[in-house]
């Protein structure tokens, strides 16, 4: 299934790293916890200002980035394929597809679930969307994780979990704030990571304090991430009809009028 011709695909897919990332799981395909057999997996993120597309096979991860400074439209359909044709994969041969559902940049998420349930319904595959601040904590690592990322508008999306391996236990679910009224974790030791806290720094630091012990402002959901979180699942039987992903936006609006704009100390 031919989805871009090569040419174009070459000019936005870029040399964008490759990132290798190994399951835990067992010769036989099963995992100590579970019993997780290998399955064959698409993902895409697009949430944020990163798009990533990765592919789970035989255990594997292999995930590229798209091209800096083009649009996600432009970069997901090639690049798609182009990892696809890296690896002798073709879409018929998946067994599912997981997308980075939010919440996020309204068209990112759009972006994201419109493509997986295009691939999806043409190649007779279940997806399942994955929540994009749960991936964004998985790729920090064990341990006490605070996810914000940029809402716009002056706010920002915010979740706290804490992260077990391939496991992650939400403890905030995900809202969107004002970074003055962002929600405060218990405790201290949270790593604060995403774009959130490099576009609210400051505020972000006077309202959650000494909870916070490290900031990794540039870490970005990526579908490396997604994957991890999507196999067991998928494994279980979880995947669902193209027909029925959706988006979770948690904000319902995508812009303010010119006096919430005001109010908030912006132009007309």
């Amino acid at each position: 299934m031919e989805l871009f011709p090569r040419q174009y695909r070459g000019r936005v897919y870029g040399a964008a790293p490759e990132v290798n990332v190994s399951l835990c799981n067992t010769a036989d395909g099963t995992a100590p916890s579970g019993k997780i057999r290998f399955v064959k997996l698409l993902a895409l993120e697009s949430s944020t200002d990163l798009f990533s597309a990765a592919l789970l096979l035989d255990g594997r991860i292999v995930e590229r980035e798209g091209a800096r400074g083009v649009s996600h439209s432009e970069i997901a359909l090639p690049l798609v394929q182009a990892l696809l044709d890296e690896h002798g994969v073709t879409l018929a041969g998946l067994e599912g597809i997981a997308f980075g559902a939010g919440p996020g940049a309204f068209t990112g998420l759009r972006l994201a679930t419109s493509v997986a349930q295009g691939l999806a319904v043409g190649a007779g595959l279940p997806v399942l969307g994955i929540g994009s601040l749960d991936a964004l904590a998985l790729g920090v690592g064990d341990g006490p994780v605070y996810a914000c990322t940029d809402a716009r508008m002056n706010e920002a999306y915010c979740a706290a979990y804490r992260v077990h391996g391939d496991s992650v236990e939400t403890v905030i679910a995900p809202v969107v704030a004002a970074p003055s009224l962002a929600p405060v974790p218990p405790g201290q030791g949270w790593v604060g990571c995403g774009s959130g806290f490099a576009a609210y720094g400051d505020r972000l630091a006077a309202r959650l304090g000494a909870s916070i012990g490290r900031i990794d402002a540039a870490a970005r959901p990526r579908a490396a991430a997604l994957l991890r979180l999507a196999a067991p699942r998928f494994a279980r039987g979880e995947g669902v009809d193209a027909a029925l992903a959706a988006p979770l936006y948690v904000r319902d609006k995508i812009a303010l009028t010119t006096q919430e704009r005001l109010a908030a100390g912006g132009n007309k």
